[in-house]
């Protein structure tokens, strides 16, 4: 165990690189919560271009996560998904929630944290940014009662959006991936699964979240008329091309990009970032069932040897915890 003003972080330092490094922070301002770390989650898709060195320089801005340090591409300590235990303030004693990287330790203002719900663990919780994000593509694609819905991609992403997308009555809803090991979780979660090239078209809505240029051709051809499909993915440095002649235009499909760094136009009158937070913890706290989206679990100390190999090489990751031991106050 360590005092709690010297403490170890994740930081990305170079391509395929993680490393830990001490810090220490003994400045607080009056408004400062510590957290002590119960668990971080890694978020695949995002961190593994990070991890990468992909993330373009027109977006060095506007990818940096809220408590971000470093600068794009390294070093940089990234990360959002983090579950703390609070040492002071409104909700001391109690496991909150905060986009923070991955660290033993965050001194956060107040109002960057929230407390989970009384029945939402802890180690569910580091699934609250992807959950955010998921309730996001949902409103973009105005999913409705009856609606056939197809997810691209059985990821965290596309397996939470399945998740929300079947409890609205009446909507169908199937997810595809070439991965034939996602299919017992995609029925867990009240969802058909499929690999491609399988499906006969006709979808009202499709959602891509496969983060490839393959998954969205899939995605296109299986859209019926005047239908809606979604990116949910981003690619970071990659570039993409698509077919859009042959029936594109005559079936006057719409492609619409979602991100969840801006709230749909419709909404912004009424949710806030902090609101549709906690909604997504509150979504989370009601589906245990999305336990089986936490693959693997791994200790700080050990994030640095296997994480990288984890992100790039094991076909059967899904959201990677890290587990924080536990500090002296």
């Amino acid at each position: 165990m360590r005092p709690a003003d010297s403490f170890q972080a994740l930081w990305t330092v170079n391509v395929g690189e993680l490393t830990l490094r001490a810090e220490s922070s003994t400045a607080n301002a009056p408004d400062n919560v510590v957290l002590h770390g119960i668990y971080s989650g890694v978020s695949r898709g995002t961190e593994r271009l990070v991890l990468r060195g992909q993330v373009p320089e027109s977006e060095y801005v506007r990818m940096r996560c809220p408590f971000q340090e470093g600068d794009f591409p390294f070093p940089v300590k990234y990360g959002y998904n983090f579950v703390g235990l609070a040492m002071s303030g409104e909700f001391q004693g109690r496991p909150c929630f905060a986009l923070s990287p991955h660290q033993e330790i965050a001194r956060l203002p107040a109002a960057a944290i929230l407390p989970l719900p009384d029945r939402l663990p802890a180690l569910r919780a580091v699934l609250a940014a992807n959950m955010e994000t998921a309730l996001n593509v949902l409103w973009d694609a105005n999913v409705q009662a009856g609606d056939r819905v197809l997810i691209v991609g059985a990821g965290v992403v596309g397996l939470l959006v399945a998740s929300l997308a079947a409890r609205i009555p009446g909507v169908d809803v199937s997810i595809a991936d070439i991965n034939p090991r996602r299919a017992a979780v995609a029925d867990s979660l009240g969802a058909a699964f499929r690999r491609p090239p399988e499906g006969d078209g006709d979808m009202d809505v499709v959602i891509d979240a496969s983060a490839s240029e393959s998954g969205l051709r899939y995605g296109i051809f299986q859209a019926g008329q005047e239908a809606r499909i979604v990116v949910a993915s981003w690619l970071g440095t990659a570039d993409t091309t698509l077919s859009l002649g042959g029936a594109f235009h005559a079936q006057r499909l719409q492609l619409i990009s979602s991100q969840v760094g801006g709230i749909p136009p419709e909404k912004t009158p009424r949710w806030t970032h902090r609101r549709r937070l906690q909604t997504a913890l509150r979504l989370l706290a009601d589906m245990p069932e999305l336990d089986a989206l936490i693959t693997h679990e791994i200790r700080l100390e050990d994030a640095p040897a296997r994480l990288p190999d984890l992100l790039e090489h094991d076909p059967d990751v899904l959201c990677v915890a890290i587990r924080y031991d536990p500090r002296e106050s």
